[in-house]
């Protein structure tokens, strides 16, 4: 079942103007999350919000926001004064200009959400908007109000959608220079060799290749104590310490792993 659309609002590119809705882009649902119980009881533990001085338990209607301005003293601030200082992009992606796509590092994407048309009627200048993008290769820069914060935000073009990314800000990403350049070019016959290992493991990407053996350990050992079973044991690789006494060459090397290649195919 698709995700419930959790930000409903507009697409503004100049006087262009259509509903959209958006959709985080991943999930952490499936995984496995453990609650704090009671050892002796058994029972689920819970946490209350409780008043410093008198210790007593605060309900949910009388718990308010407060910005200390001093020792002791805190001015209140109430959901609907903050509503009426939200700025306008809580709800409009206004678009303010466009980028080649490939002039953001992906460094500076945070967190991506799928965006989409919301009704029939902007759905035309919605994929007219999409096209764009796609045929010259550009994103699209804005700013949008998420959880209370202004944030900038790219969108690309995806499919029949948009991807929007939140961007981290400048002063989040830290400067890299990279390992320092080799005194010598690198050997050709090396670098043959390395092009050719990179083809015979080249494939296409499947997400079945991204999985969490953590994850599949914690639902074999859940599901061994609710059957009263032994869990199975996580087969762990023995840590081998790389050879360091000996000097290998690298050309000899790189021979045994496309030989080694080889011999898998077999």
């Amino acid at each position: 079942m698709a995700p419930r659309a959790f930000w409903k609002g507009y697409l503004k590119l100049s006087l262009v103007t259509c509903r959209v809705a958006m959709t985080p882009a991943t999930s952490e649902r499936e995984k496995v999350r453990f609650h704090t119980l009671n050892r002796a009881t058994g029972n689920r533990i819970v946490s209350r919000y409780v008043d410093e001085v008198s210790g007593k338990p605060v309900s949910e209607e009388d718990e308010a926001r407060g910005y200390q301005t001093g020792d002791d003293s805190y001015v209140l601030v109430e959901d609907e004064e903050l509503d009426d200082v939200a700025l306008e992009t809580t709800r409009t992606i206004d678009i303010e200009s466009f980028v080649a796509r490939d002039s953001i590092g992906w460094v500076y994407l945070d967190k991506p959400h799928y965006l989409v048309p919301d009704d029939e009627v902007g759905a035309e200048a919605f994929a007219v908007i999409r096209s764009a993008m796609e045929e010259t290769k550009t994103a699209a820069l804005s700013r949008l109000v998420m959880y209370r914060r202004e944030r900038g935000v790219m969108l690309e073009p995806r499919g029949r959608g948009l991807i929007l990314w939140t961007l981290r800000y400048g002063d989040e990403v830290r400067h890299f220079d990279g390992a320092p350049e080799a005194e010598e070019a690198p050997d050709k016959a090396a670098l043959g060799l390395v092009k050719k290992l990179i083809s015979e493991r080249t494939q296409a990407f499947e997400p079945e290749m991204v999985h969490d053996p953590v994850q599949e350990g914690l639902i074999d050992l859940i599901a061994s104590k609710r059957k009263k079973r032994p869990a199975k044991k996580a087969a762990k690789a023995a840590a081998e310490e790389p050879p360091g006494g000996n000097v290998v060459s690298i050309m000899d090397a790189l021979r045994r792993s496309l030989s080694a290649e080889k011999g898998k195919r077999k």
